[in-house]
């Protein structure tokens, strides 16, 4: 073969790998700007105080997830046990979100488990494995990203608040898009270059950042912070931050400053600047990165819990992983169920139960911030998640709680 037929070759090939490229990202922006659409007709948000009957979803997932999601359901039936018997509320349990039943079925989320999702009104859902390269199960992708695509919940929100230390953070992390929109749906070009893709909307930032400056606005917490890249990621980032901008001219009451995810990571470890953050609203991945550093300031990701949230539907979790080694070493029962006891205590707050989710907040405090009379440690020197929802529950029956939890602050 001569030089020429060599050099021939070679760009023929290179032709053909920017074609399929292209055909690929093609079928992206087609399905990028059909989600759009649907964005632009929504509805308004689901008003809880209307509804005769709502519908909680119980998904225990896979590894520690059913141990400690079983937990957190008997503490919910607890609070609500006078709505329980008159029939208002339901627990519908849902199984089939394990990884094994994922795999088995090829998809993040089986067909009968989303239609059986779409049945509820709110979901509690325990933690789901997403498998990484040498895992024994196919590159599916993670259940919480296509949950959240599937039901449209486009509002991640984690609380983070250690009075003690004058923290008391709102993160409004946007949930449907940036890097995690289409994470499964990147491009090997070839051999030698892999592309993946980051989305940004004008109805998506819109949505995420109205919620975020609504919330600072009706509960006081009069500042939202920005959090983006947007001096180097200037497309996408910069779209996010030019929608904030103009948003936040509608509310005159909350003030609004804007910093870069890097130097963010290290204000919130800096004692003198920190606790002047309030409200965060930030792109996907960069919300997932912070508040999981956030978190540590409360006592770690197992004491974080989330939410999902959506205008029709919203899913309340932990924000930890499955730990399958746990399960695998017999100790599951000993997984610390802090976590999505939490998450139940915002689902409380979302169907407008803001009181019993109040007390539930001053009796997880009370028993792992403060009297601590039984400690998890995740093995059988600690106490079982059952245990300690026992604790909790006791803690809760105590007329004095208010009491107890105003002699710790």
């Amino acid at each position: 073969m001569t030089l020429i037929n060599k050099f021939d070759g070679g760009f023929n090939l290179i032709e053909e790998q920017i074609e399929r490229a292209k055909a690929h990202f093609g079928e992206l922006i087609k399905e990028q700007l059909t989600r759009i659409e649907k964005m632009k007709v929504q509805k308004d948000f689901t008003d809880f105080k209307t509804k005769d009957k709502i519908i909680v979803g119980i998904v225990g997932g896979d590894g520690i997830g059913p141990f400690i999601t079983s937990e957190a359901q008997r503490v919910l039936e607890f609070l609500l046990a006078d709505d329980v018997k008159t029939g208002r509320i339901v627990f519908k349990i849902i199984d089939g979100l394990t990884i094994e039943n994922r795999a088995a079925c090829g998809k993040a989320i089986p067909d009968d488990v989303l239609a059986e999702l779409k049945t509820c009104d709110v979901i509690l859902k325990g933690p789901t494995t997403t498998p990484r390269e040498g895992d024994p199960w196919p590159n599916i992708e993670s259940a919480n990203v296509a949950m959240r695509r599937e039901l449209d919940l486009f509002a991640n929100v984690r609380p983070v608040s250690v009075p003690e230390k004058n923290i008391d953070w709102t993160f409004y992390r946007e949930n449907t898009e940036g890097a995690y929109a289409v994470g499964s749906k990147g491009i090997h070009v070839n051999d030698d270059l892999a592309i993946d893709f980051t989305i940004t909307t004008q109805d998506g930032s819109e949505r995420i950042i109205k919620a975020a400056f609504d919330f600072a606005e009706k509960s006081g917490k009069n500042k939202v912070t920005v959090v983006t890249k947007a001096n180097v990621i200037k497309t996408t980032d910069g779209k996010f931050l030019d929608t904030a901008k103009a948003i936040a001219k509608n509310y005159p009451t909350v003030e609004m400053d804007d910093w870069y995810i890097d130097i963010m990571t290290a204000k919130l470890v800096d004692e003198k600047r920190r606790s002047q953050f309030k409200v965060m609203v930030l792109p996907n991945l960069y919300g997932d990165i912070l508040t999981d550093e956030a978190a540590e300031f409360q006592g770690g990701v197992g004491t974080a819990g989330s939410a999902n949230i959506g205008k029709q539907y919203a899913m309340f979790e932990a924000i930890h992983g499955s730990a399958p080694r746990m399960v695998e070493e017999g100790r599951g029962q000993y997984a610390d169920p802090c976590s999505i006891i939490r998450a139940a205590g915002m689902l409380l707050v979302h169907i407008g139960y803001n009181e019993k989710a109040e007390q539930l907040q001053k009796a997880l405090d009370v028993c792992g911030l403060y009297e601590k009379k039984l400690v998890l440690t995740g093995r059988e020197t600690g106490a079982t998640g059952s245990e300690y929802a026992n604790y909790v529950m006791e803690t809760l029956s105590n007329p004095n709680l208010d009491t107890v939890y105003a002699k710790f602050i």
